[in-house]
């Protein structure tokens, strides 16, 4: 199966689903909040209810390099398979959870077991698929972390139904099952360089030590430039995945199982539609121009700065909600051309390690904004906070405009 011509787009398929539950899983404690909040009265606080959102993003952050050198250098398979299986696990256990202790650790655990997925599985969809088709591919599979923060905001819903116990049961005895579905379809892809000695073609192993990897990504000066820009979009990317909610029930005056799904589903449908655009118009713009995957991210971000501002100044749902969609849009876009960009400047071995440092850096920068606008949230002022990272964002797109220049299409370090 896997040498069939189509099974690149099957890895795609397959990993649209675990990207479904990875952000399913964590997105839909972001809308649960006031089904809890009867059961463990400490998430009555904005201020701690930041701290459990923060916990995840920082241990997240703390494993992304980690998780990035572990999927560059064993099966990318395997450890998606295990990485799935653990969260998925967590997640039911949340169900059982009775007090604020108890969430806020299997919500740092949760936060070690999803770490390990991103690098490994985009580097494993790079690999699959090459220059013409590489951002689109990666755009398809980021649609389903978009469609799994929608889903995840009907956890609301689902718990104003039923109960907050059993959503969190359903939703792990899914992932659970999906875990051995992989075990059977999924195939790692094993890439080689090849060097000619005398017209000899010879195969040389697509490996690296760790240290020489470190020292290629940190002396690389674009790989710098990409690590600022991603780590300030990160700022309202993450801000948009635990705060709009409540700032769409605080704006628009509306209850939070009405907010959580609007808000979710705004911005998801939104990004897909970004991603899908953004890849498709980057894959064919950098056949013509070498930047076009760059110039296609930096698109994407100038349309975040004024959605950014009307979602923090607006009090319509009109106003709202056509910024969430221009914001979803321009994030997806971006979103879509960051493993394409870092395949411009940086080989197949070492792409998983330089996109775990990017989500060290960009979800450290979450999980900052996150305690921030929580004490923000406390204060009354969510939504200028939402706003003044407009400015910021401004300063990331001429930061990228202005430094990055591509070579080449698909770098490759010998």
């Amino acid at each position: 199966m896997k040498n069939k011509k189509y099974y690149p787009w099957v890895v795609v398929g397959l990993l649209w689903i675990v990207a479904l539950l990875n952000y399913m899983d964590r997105q839909m404690l972001a809308t649960m909040r006031p089904s809890m909040q009867t059961d463990i009265p400490e998430l009555v606080s904005g201020e701690n209810f930041g701290r459990l959102m923060a916990i995840f993003l920082w241990i997240y952050a703390l494993m992304s390099p980690i998780s990035g050198i572990i999927a560059d250098k064993l099966n990318r398979k395997w450890l998606i398979v295990g990485s799935l299986f653990v969260w998925s696990a967590v997640t039911f256990a949340m169900g059982y959870a009775t007090t604020f202790t108890q969430v806020y650790w299997l919500r740092a655990l949760m936060g070690v077991s999803e770490a390990l997925y991103i690098p490994a599985g985009l580097s494993l969809i790079a690999d699959y698929h090459q220059q013409k088709t590489r951002s689109l591919a990666i755009g398809i599979h980021m649609t389903g972390l978009y469609v799994g923060s929608a889903l995840g905001g009907f956890g609301a819903t689902i718990a104003a139904a039923f109960s907050w116990h059993t959503t969190f049961h359903y939703f792990g005895i899914v992932g659970i099952f999906y875990a051995f579905v992989l075990v059977f379809f999924l195939k790692e892809k094993k890439t080689t360089l090849t060097k000619i000695i005398h017209s000899d073609v010879t195969p040389i192993k697509n490996k690296s030590s760790f240290f020489k990897g470190i020292a290629l990504l940190f002396t690389n000066i674009s790989f710098w430039v990409i690590l600022f820009y991603f780590a300030i979009i990160s700022l309202p990317g993450w801000a948009t995945k635990n705060w709009l909610p409540t700032l769409f029930s605080e704006n628009l005056g509306i209850p939070m199982e009405e907010a959580g799904p609007i808000a979710t589903i705004a911005i998801s449908f939104s990004s897909l539609l970004g991603v899908i655009f953004g890849g498709i118009l980057s894959d064919k713009w950098v056949q013509k121009n070498i930047k076009g995957r760059v110039y296609t991210s930096a698109i994407g971000l100038s349309l975040t700065i004024p959605a950014l501002l009307l979602i923090g100044f607006g009090h319509s749902l009109f106003n709202v909600v056509g910024a969430a969609l221009c914001f979803g849009i321009g994030y997806g876009m971006f979103d879509a051309n960051n493993m394409p960009i870092i395949c411009q400047f940086v080989s197949s071995k070492h792409r998983a390690t330089a996109y775990g440092l990017l989500n060290m850096t960009g979800v450290g920068c979450g999980a900052l904004v996150t305690s921030l606008l929580g004490k923000s949230s406390d204060n009354g002022n969510l939504g200028f906070g939402f706003a003044l990272m407009a400015g910021v964002v401004l300063i990331a797109l001429v930061v990228q405009i202005s430094f990055l220049r591509p070579k080449v299409n698909d770098f490759v370090d010998v």
